[in-house]
């Protein structure tokens, strides 16, 4: 116990940041996500390849190489410049949405065909379709995955550490600096993780439930 309460102003803002890192980037990657999933079931061939190539491209780039990119390298190429916050949730947001695109895509493959045709013949446009018939029922199938990817993106806000960003990843070698156990602070820090964890998975138990039975 001396090692939380002897530095509860490191576990504090450490854990701050990494809220505020997860609830931004997951916002981000749900909106950004859900437009590269319309992209990638878009009947226009120009933006079904471009959503294709993005969601490979940052789907297999090591999340590391992507912050690295965005922490060392875009206030250097960039007209704009941020604050290594700010492009800590950028490249979070990048690599995360990937993933969100799939889960979506994969739940807008399980509506029948027909719905989207039937909504076509009352003169629905692709937008709304997708937007009024297709992803409310699509999302009901991919709440575990979905809810799976952002509980990812908790635990890879740690890697914004090593980039000067203040967050739970940086509470271990704090506590070595200063000449606190680390294996003691790890383990402090796992059971942080695993408090932010449950009510995400709570949240997924339930609404998985409730979507069940409306099924």
């Amino acid at each position: 116990m001396d090692v939380l309460l002897d530095n509860l102003p490191l576990f504090y803002e450490g854990f701050l940041g990494t809220i505020a890192l997860f609830l931004i980037s997951a916002v981000g990657s749900l909106v950004f996500g859900g437009v590269l999933a319309a992209m990638r079931v878009s009947p226009v061939p120009f933006l079904r390849g471009a959503g294709t190539t993005y969601v490979n491209i940052a789907r297999n780039t090591p999340l590391t190489l992507e912050l690295f990119f965005f922490a060392f390298a875009w206030n250097r190429i960039a007209i704009i410049s941020f604050s290594f916050f700010a492009l800590a949730c950028i490249g979070l947001i990048v690599y995360t949405s990937a993933f969100v695109c799939e889960v979506l895509r994969s739940g807008v493959n399980t509506v029948p065909v027909g719905q989207a045709e039937a909504s076509r013949a009352l003169g629905f446009t692709f937008g709304l379709t997708l937007t009024a018939v297709v992803l409310p029922q699509a999302l009901r199938a991919v709440v575990p995955p979905l809810i799976s990817v952002e509980i990812a993106l908790l635990k890879n806000t740690t890697i914004a550490a090593g980039f000067s960003v203040i967050e739970s990843g940086r509470i271990i070698p704090s506590l070595s600096e200063r000449g606190y156990s680390s294996l003691v602070g790890g383990l402090w820090v796992a059971l942080g993780f695993v408090i932010l964890v449950i009510p995400l998975t709570l949240l997924q138990h339930r609404l998985e439930k409730r979507w069940r039975v409306a099924r």
